[in-house]
């Protein structure tokens, strides 16, 4: 298999996924680790004298080969898997793991690294040269290098079972949601459901050859179900469905894989010297300790219960005179919180969604970019994709040279795990004097379109794609030198800023009117739409921060502490009390399908949504201040962030873009909370 041990023979020698076998994985996987151990070797046992040329700089773009395959095979592995592959996956990960390791542990090249590192300041290395250092250096010595060797034995042994355990994990989430469908064959059990959420049903029992309507768990399907059918029984039953993935005593339950993954990520910091989990995860990150992200957590809880409280009251008793529901229940929130924002606002997304194509939001997301950073998306049809959904797009400068590859993938489909994300085929770097443009991609699952209607988006699908583009400009816009600091690779809690800041252009007027548009009439958004859309968007913003902290919260309490969990929903339950606002549901846990922080790579990081929030609202009051399409502050923030990937400290590049520290007044006042 020599596909993947030479630049592909493709139009920006993108990948040639059509040309991919799965059973061409194994046998590339092989010889690409084989030429990136000699690649990792030779500069070990390089006789020279230790340089940053000669080893730090060598080592960043060592494994280029092994790198683009691993990219291609664990992005498919989320978005078009399949049984064959998740095998494959299982088989593959301790090899990478075990080779990774090699690296962290081998004594020859750390050897090297310290040399350099030891006399880093007669140097003379630029900034981004010397955060390479720094961060190789730590990415050694905090991952096992000064270890004794029974010690690092141990580490392998941590490693391996965790990537296998964190595959497993994700793989029974993805099980259990494929496996639920509740099959109505009475139109009467649908009151109260719009008729494209309706069609997309029928077209789903269409196409698995039964009457009637089928309604998954994928959140185009799910979500439109709790918002709006009135059958409260049906509702309970999609719900609690919902909330027992991988928690049902089957051979997808997750539960002992939730206490192993906890149990050895301790293990593994107690190991390393670390206090915690957290502690080890938090040294790399803006918060720097545990303590400081419990403090911060807590001070919103503080700022953001009695609003919440104050919300869940009204909620209820609005429910109660409107139904005489009492006690309001889980099942319950999305539905008589979608009644009571009709009742305060006369809105609904239903009324909202015929001027949210996804063509126009996406068209509108380009035009914004474009205003703001200067690069156009220009659709082609010559660059392979692994699947007919799949659009591709040249992102090109005024000059016409090539930024970027982008990849779009919008709808669920069996193999494509549940959510939305961001990621890359290749990334930006310099290599002999060669800017290699980087292939970026985004990963929805939107309302697809039926039989009568193109794909309609919800409000609340048009502020994911937003977010989603956000991280892709961040990769996009990436105008490094080496690989592992380009784009994304930023610490975990800024990577939020890009994508959460521009979410705020959907709430502009000014951005509306250039893709909300109806897709019949081409009439742009009503003012008075525009207008309700601002006026709504803090509604029941106290109890919304809740739900975010209470995530947080429960990441801290599994991480920030050594502990022993007899019962995973015990732990949960106590973790979360302090955000609770609905009666607890027997059947139902959250950490079971946690995917975020037990297969992703959230743990002791889930904080970092409010906590890019906190940037995000500051970042963009300084547009709003100067005008959200000025060029002077949207050109700092290209400068100073997008194209900066981690070269330097977040803090450090914040404040070039903003001249100063982000205040949190911002957000509490966007949020309705002051």
């Amino acid at each position: 298999m020599t596909l993947f041990l030479a630049p592909f023979p493709t139009k920006y020698t993108t990948a040639p996924f059509s040309k991919i076998a799965l059973t061409d994985y194994p046998i590339a996987f092989e010889k690409t680790i084989e030429i990136a151990r000699k690649e990792i070797e030779s500069i070990a046992n390089n006789e020279a004298v230790p340089t940053f040329e000669n080893t730090i700089e060598r080592l960043d773009f060592a494994g280029e080969a092994l790198d683009r395959l691993s990219s291609i095979f664990f992005n498919l592995n989320s978005a078009e898997t399949c049984d064959e592959m998740q095998k494959i996956a299982q088989n593959i990960s301790p090899l990478l793991t075990e080779f990774s390791n090699d690296i962290a542990l081998n004594e020859d090249l750390f050897k090297r690294i310290k040399a350099v590192y030891d006399q880093k300041e007669s140097l003379h290395l630029t900034t981004e040269q010397a955060t390479l250092l720094d961060k190789k250096f730590k990415g050694f010595s905090r991952n096992g290098a000064l270890l004794n060797e029974a010690d690092k034995l141990k580490l392998r042994e941590i490693d391996t079972e965790l990537a296998r355990l964190k595959l497993t994990y994700g793989e029974n989430v993805l099980a259990e949601t494929n496996t639920y469908q509740l099959h109505i064959t009475q139109e009467t059990y649908l009151e109260g459901l719009p008729e494209g959420a309706k069609e997309m049903a029928a077209s789903l029992a269409k196409s698995k050859n039964i009457d009637g309507w089928v309604f998954t768990l994928d959140f185009p399907s799910y979500l439109p179900f709790v918002t709006y059918v009135e059958n409260r029984e049906l509702r309970k039953e999609i719900a609690i469905a919902a909330g027992k993935k991988a928690f049902q005593n089957n051979e997808f339950d997750n539960k002992e894989n939730v206490k192993h993954i906890v149990a050895l990520r301790h293990k593994r910091a107690k190991l390393l010297g670390y206090e915690s989990h957290s502690h080890f995860v938090l040294e790399e990150r803006m918060a720097q300790h545990p303590e400081k992200v419990l403090s911060f957590l807590n001070d919103l809880l503080e700022k953001a219960k009695p609003a919440a409280e104050k919300e869940i009251a009204k909620l209820s008793a609005f429910a109660k005179e409107l139904d005489g529901i009492d006690p309001l229940e889980k099942w319950d929130s999305a539905y008589y919180s979608e009644k009571l924002k009709q009742n305060l606002f006369c809105l609904d997304d239903e009324l909202l969604k015929p001027y949210f194509q996804l063509e126009n939001v996406l068209n509108g997301a380009f035009t914004i970019a474009e205003k703001l950073f200067g690069i156009t998306f220009k659709e082609v049809f010559d660059i392979d994709t692994y699947h007919k959904d799949v659009q591709t797009f040249e992102v090109l400068d005024f000059e016409g040279n090539l930024v970027a590859v982008f990849y779009s993938d919008f709808f669920p489909r069996k193999g494509k795990r549940n959510g939305a994300w961001m990621t890359s085929f290749k990334p930006q770097y310099i290599k002999g004097g060669i800017n290699e443009r980087p292939h970026v991609s985004i990963v929805c699952n939107f309302t697809p379109p039926t039989e009568t209607k193109p794909s309609l988006l919800t409000f609340n699908e048009v502020t994911t794609l937003f977010h989603e583009f956000g991280h892709a400009l961040h990769g996009m816009l990436a105008n490094t030198t080496y690989p592992s600091l380009s784009g994304t690779s930023v610490y975990w809690d800024f990577v939020e800023l890009p994508s959460q800041v521009m979410e705020n252009w959907c709430y502009e007027p000014e951005a509306l009117a250039l893709f909300a548009k109806h897709y019949e009439t081409g009439e742009i958004i009503p003012q008075e739409y525009v207008e309700k859309i601002k006026e709504s968007a803090s509604f029941l913003e106290g109890m919304a921060t809740l739900r975010q902290l209470s995530f947080g919260i429960l990441d801290m309490a599994y991480h920030a502490k050594s502990q022993t969990i007899d019962d995973v929903k015990a732990f949960e339950k106590q973790a979360m009390a302090s955000t609770s606002l609905y009666p607890d549901v027997a059947e139902n846990c959250m950490s079971t399908s946690f995917s975020h922080i037990f297969q992703g790579g959230y743990s002791s990081g889930y904080y970092s949504y409010k906590w890019a929030e906190v940037l995000d609202a500051d970042a963009f009051s300084y547009f709003q201040e100067k005008g959200i399409f000025n060029q002077e502050v949207a050109t700092k923030f290209k400068d100073n962030v997008l194209s900066k990937g981690g070269t330097e400290l977040p803090m450090v590049l914040y404040k070039k873009f903003r001249g100063q520290e982000p205040n949190a007044e911002a957000l509490l006042k966007r949020a309705g909370l002051v």
